[in-house]
């Protein structure tokens, strides 16, 4: 399964991240008092379903043998009816009919990712030794 480390210093509010082995970093815009110098923790949560998304979208096709040239998945985060926070997709794909197309958006509803967020999972928290 996935597992990740982030960690700050004294910089306000650069974070470095590593998930199994891949760096990454993270930090605020300067509205939220950060330097900009990685993405903002929402985008890093929008980049998680996007890539799972086309990873998953992509692996359909190829074994249904669809000529699916490219996909491209667009999500913002904005604010629901409700006031809470809603993932608006977007799914281009390039080279489907229209059917093929359809069954692509379908197959977006079950990606890993989507249920996890859909669902939500429980988060327990303890201090290290």
């Amino acid at each position: 399964m996935a597992k990740g480390t982030a960690t700050i210093g004294r910089d306000r509010y650069f974070t470095r991240i590593a998930m199994s082995g891949h760096p990454e970093t993270a930090d605020e815009p300067p509205s939220n008092g950060g330097e900009n110098r990685g993405p903002a923790p929402y985008d890093l949560l929008l980049a998680s379903l996007g890539a799972c998304t086309a990873i998953t979208l992509r692996m359909y096709a190829d074994r249904k043998q669809w000529p699916l040239e490219s996909v491209e998945v667009d999500l913002e985060l904005v604010r629901g009816a409700d006031g809470g926070f809603e993932i608006e997709r977007r799914l281009k794909p390039v080279g489907l009919d229209a059917e093929q197309a359809l069954r692509l958006a379908e197959i977006a509803e079950k990606t890993p990712v989507t249920l996890t967020l859909k669902h939500g999972l429980p988060i327990h928290t303890s201090l290290a030794n």
